[in-house]
């Protein structure tokens, strides 16, 4: 398979925090082929192991998450309507009357429409308003609570945006869960191409679980792996909308992209900034292959390399990234052009991986 179809293919499953089983099971079998090892840990932590030319060259995990932001049923009303409560970032503004799918225990997935004021008996008073999602409910045809729950419907069952994948003009895609499947499946070709091209480095390949969950899953398959280095492949936010004009430099086929500095500024209050050594081997890397490298400084997001770094003595993390409009909606969008670029760049750097490397900052 090519990049563009394992990118389709991973989009189109879904996939929330503690619920990616699909995504899980898809990704193990398809690593599984250009692995000399592959194990599935407790949280669900897809990790494969490429051999390096010896047991003590460096580890270098890369890594990306397989889960996607999502919903919750919280309550089920009499008349068969659902309640919800958010799972990660999921934009409040963008829900009403919005397409999403309910999983039943039996992995069925039920269709839904979250519902909304008819225009033509919107009051002036709320027809600029975006309504909390408290005050909203899901529309899934049922007719009493009854109903809803033969349908396999319950408290707790996990909802999504109705997954997609279009392809654009210019060899653009607009899809659900770009972030981060578009990541997961660079992975696989990165691994792919290191199968027949071995690197000096041990190369772990993982694809981490509960990201969107405060960023859960790396820091547990940290942990077992104790990498020299690692490298997170994650989407960042590209502004070349006119919506986003001048908030940074980040533009969709523009190249890959470094993440120089990230802080979430609330919540975990975490963020990245690399180790200059990573800094290095990437731009270096860049500058071999010819490659513009784009460069990003962010505020109000952060990635799985936020915790990986505090593991045993502390991991030297850089993010890696490639430009992303209209994030965490359900038409997230991005160029393949940019997604080869990083999955070229991405296989360079662990390809050549410096096998006397070392984390030491003197």
């Amino acid at each position: 398979m090519n990049l563009e179809e394992y990118v389709e293919k991973y989009c189109l499953i879904p996939a929330i925090s503690g619920h990616e089983d699909l995504m899980i099971k898809s990704l193990h079998d398809d690593l599984k082929k250009f692995v000399d090892e592959i194990s599935v840990d407790n949280l669900g932590n897809v990790i494969g192991l490429i051999k390096g030319k010896s047991d003590s060259a460096p580890k270098v995990m890369i890594f990306a998450h397989t889960d996607q932001i999502g919903m919750f049923v919280k309550a089920i009303t009499d008349e068969g309507f659902l309640k919800i409560v958010r799972l990660g970032g999921v934009p409040e503004r963008i829900l009403a009357g919005a397409t999403i799918q309910i999983k039943t225990k039996s992995n069925k997935a039920i269709s839904g429409v979250i519902g909304t004021i008819s225009h033509h008996l919107t009051p002036d008073d709320k027809k600029y308003v975006v309504p909390k999602i408290e005050e909203m409910y899901v529309d899934i045809g049922a007719s009493n609570k009854a109903e809803a729950l033969a349908l396999g419907i319950e408290v707790g069952s996990p909802a999504f945006y109705e997954p997609k994948f279009t392809k654009l003009a210019n060899n653009r895609i607009a899809a659900t869960s770009v972030d981060d499947r578009a990541g997961c499946a660079v992975l696989v070709k990165v691994a792919e191409r290191l199968s027949t091209s071995k690197p000096e480095a041990n190369v772990y390949i993982v694809g981490s679980v509960q990201e969107e969950f405060n960023l859960r899953g790396a820091l547990v398959a940290a942990q077992q792996i104790k990498p020299d280095a690692a490298i997170s492949l994650d989407l960042a936010v590209a502004t070349d909308t006119p919506d986003m004009k001048g908030v940074n430099e980040l533009a969709l086929d523009k190249g890959p992209i470094i993440g120089l500095y990230t802080f979430h500024g609330r919540g975990t209050l975490n963020g990245l900034i690399p180790h200059p050594k990573m800094v290095k081997i990437v731009e270096d890397s860049a500058t071999k292959l010819k490659m513009n490298l784009q460069r990003h400084a962010s505020v109000g997001m952060l990635t799985d390399g936020s915790y990986v770094q505090f593991v045993e003595d502390g991991v030297p993390c850089v993010d890696l990234a490639w430009p992303t409009r209209y994030t965490h909606t359900g038409i997230e969008t991005c160029s393949l052009n940019d997604l080869r670029g990083l999955e070229n760049l991405a296989f360079n750097i662990v390809k050549n991986f410096p096998i006397n490397f070392s984390g030491s900052r003197i």
